[in-house]
């Protein structure tokens, strides 16, 4: 049988009002380009929804990872979106294309690819993730949890299938290296590294056999264009029961609002709040940071669904939680920890300012 493929390409292309929506414009714009792949064959399937600013576009076809054609499809569609964004004068109309020609492959050109090739299960249950105002680092602590914790995934313990554990590709994206980890095997090496957010983050994971099981968006805008033009704002797919974690232990980490890096001017920590694909509105401080969940089922390479995983009132105390954690933090100011550290900063506007005091610092007897 032929191999199905999940692309998630995302791209903030200009927003209203500052940093925290998604003009509904933009979306339709994508929405036609997409309908013409459809129509022409090179896609199967899709689904445009935004977090934030970011607009994230889902596709299903069968052209392998890292195609030229799908790849360029979503430039366009994303060069045409911000067009009109001009257009309109939103606020950081193109943000995220750091050149106007495509080059044959959508990596490193600014949007953020997360994709997966598989061979469809009998029943192939997919959860796809989106953020706004944080990093592909984001995932690092939910994703362990997720496939090492089995405090988390009860199946890493009492289901044969995942007893064995899975193999964790982890990319150094500060020297451009990478290394795959087992796990259980390495769970506390994979530790040492995962712990570092900013510079150690998780790209794929895979079971023991080869097969995918996940895949983030690991591009960092910052490292790319060498100064602040966003905070990368990451998306994840993951595959979900029959060999892998169950649909429930995919989404419970995000129970837990844990401190991620972004949120304004990609400078502070803050709690990333789960929230349906409505209330993905990050407006207070431009933040918290957000995330929402969809999930899909997979038939012959379409996408049935999604559920707005989120949109449920377990989650509510969760989001309660993250708003205190927001006022907390907030009442640090321009102190640490809730601004970043000063390796985390050197992008940012902050190199700019401590320039001008450079000439005043004299050496210590």
């Amino acid at each position: 049988m032929t191999k199905t493929t999940i692309s998630v390409i995302k791209a903030d292309v200009g927003s209203v009002s500052g940093h925290g929506v998604a003009h509904p414009e933009l979306l339709d714009i994508c929405d036609e380009v997409l309908n013409d792949a459809l129509e022409t064959g090179l896609l199967n399937d899709y689904y445009i929804t935004r977090c934030g600013d970011d607009i994230d576009m889902i596709m299903t076809h069968r052209n392998g990872e890292e195609n030229e054609e799908v790849h360029k499809t979503a430039f366009d569609a994303f060069m045409k979106a911000t067009q009109k964004a001009r257009e309109l004068k939103l606020y950081g109309a193109g943000q995220d294309l750091l050149s106007d020609t495509f080059s044959g492959n959508i990596k490193g050109m600014g949007p953020g690819v997360a994709e997966m090739e598989f061979k469809e299960r009998p029943s192939d249950p997919v959860i796809v993730y989106c953020c706004d105002k944080t990093e592909p680092g984001a995932f690092n602590l939910p994703l362990y949890r997720i496939f090492a914790d089995p405090f988390n995934t009860a199946g890493l313990v009492i289901d044969p299938s995942l007893h064995d554990g899975f193999k964790f590709e982890v990319f150094d994206v500060m020297e451009h290296r990478k290394v795959i980890m087992d796990c259980p095997e390495e769970s506390y090496d994979l530790l040492a590294l995962l712990g570092s957010t900013g510079r150690y983050v998780i790209k794929r994971i895979f079971k023991k056999n080869g097969e995918i099981a996940a895949s983030v968006s690991t591009e960092r805008l910052n490292l790319m264009a060498g100064q602040y033009v966003g905070k990368d704002d990451p998306a994840a797919i993951i595959r979900a029961q029959s060999g892998f974690p169950a649909a429930g232990e995919v989404i419970e980490p995000f129970a837990f609002p844990h401190l991620v890096g972004g949120w304004m001017r990609g400078s502070h920590n803050g709690p990333l709040m789960p929230t349906s694909q409505e209330e993905a509105n990050p407006i207070r401080f431009d933040g918290p940071p957000r995330i929402i969940g969809l999930g899909f089922q997979i038939n012959k390479s379409e996408l049935v669904g999604p559920v707005d995983l989120f949109d449920d009132p377990a989650f509510d105390p969760t989001r309660q939680q993250a708003a205190q954690i927001a006022t907390y933090m907030r009442r640090h100011g321009p102190f640490e920890p809730h601004r970043l550290p000063s390796e985390e900063m050197e992008y940012t506007s902050l190199p700019g300012v401590l320039t001008k005091l450079e000439d005043r610092f004299k050496k210590m007897e």
